[in-house]
């Protein structure tokens, strides 16, 4: 299982998204900001930047991607 957690990029923010692949976790983020955030256009370097802030999640535990 991917994850990231927002606050990893903004910090004091709480919203996080979770799923088997990291295609989906990115596409999760982008969707949180153009829906929640009014983001017209996401940058490549955002994407990048969210893909070097997910980690693996399982047993417990989170490990860097």
């Amino acid at each position: 299982m991917k994850r990231f957690e927002s606050s990893s990029l903004i910090p004091g923010a709480t919203w996080h998204a979770e799923a088997e692949s990291e295609a989906e976790v990115v596409r999760r983020a982008v969707e949180n900001l153009r829906t929640y955030h009014g983001e017209t256009e996401v940058r490549p370097d955002m994407i990048e930047r969210i893909k070097e802030r997910i980690v693996d999640v399982g047993a417990g535990k989170a490990t860097k991607h």
